[in-house]
């Protein structure tokens, strides 16, 4: 046998499990929260007297909503998403929406400036999130 061959044994395994198709359901996810966004500050225009949004104010919707489930698909894949509900669920979430919030918040200074009109930093924590989910843990 080379040098560069390796043998797969029974015993080696994944850990975890990738969802089918990941580049496309990330893509999929951004788009829909980023419509889902744009919708609602378009509908708020016309009910609450929200500025009407810019097609800059949607390229930075579409840019946090990107960033956000980009930032899931990392923390899901250092700590994928446990198989059954519980505990570690709950602690998971809180421990990836301490930076989702953080990281959220400075995109939102650094794209809007002192007086932002849109919630950037909940959009980003709402898209990592939900990219969080495609990378489940098997077994335990």
């Amino acid at each position: 046998m080379s040098t560069g061959q390796r043998t797969m044994n029974s015993q080696e395994h994944p850990s975890f499990v990738v969802a089918p198709n990941l580049p496309l359901q990330a893509a999929r996810t951004t788009l829909g929260v980023s419509l889902f966004f744009f919708l609602f500050y378009l509908a708020g225009h016309f009910i609450f007297g929200f500025t009407f949004p810019t097609p800059g104010d949607l390229f930075q919707i579409f840019l946090t909503s990107f960033g956000g489930v980009l930032l899931g698909l990392a923390f899901s894949r250092v700590w994928p998403l446990p198989p059954k509900p519980g505990f570690e669920r709950i602690v998971r979430v809180f421990l990836l929406m301490a930076p989702a919030l953080g990281i959220g918040l400075a995109l939102h200074v650094l794209l809007q400036g002192p007086q932002p009109e849109r919630a950037l930093y909940l959009i980003f924590a709402l898209a990592a999130w939900l990219g969080s989910g495609y990378i489940v843990r098997v077994g335990d």
